[in-house]
């Protein structure tokens, strides 16, 4: 499963590909990861920053809330946020997954 709640956070295992023509969600990759195209290149840390403002948009959670738990130099990452309704919603839309 590549997103996992606990309380009232939520842990998202992320595949980023940076250097996208914009920022957008695509698949999932594999079974446990949800690859996620990146506008920014892969230079001292501007994907990073493109990623966090993305999820911050998507699922209406401040930026400083969103925090990484592992992989900031790769391209595989757990990224961890307070769970919402917009990515409950996202949830349901897009992957059929009750939260």
């Amino acid at each position: 499963m590549f997103y996992e709640i606990k309380e009232d956070r939520v842990s998202l295992r992320i595949k980023a590909q940076p250097n996208a023509s914009k920022s957008e969600f695509c698949e999932l990759y594999g079974e446990d990861a949800i690859k996620i195209r990146i506008k920014a290149p892969a230079v001292e840390g501007a994907a990073n920053k493109e990623l966090i403002k993305f999820l911050s948009k998507s699922f209406k959670v401040p930026k400083s809330d969103i925090i990484f738990k592992t992989g900031q130099n790769s391209k595989i990452k757990i990224i961890e946020f307070p769970r919402t309704q917009k990515f409950d919603e996202w949830l349901v839309l897009n992957h059929n997954t009750p939260a």
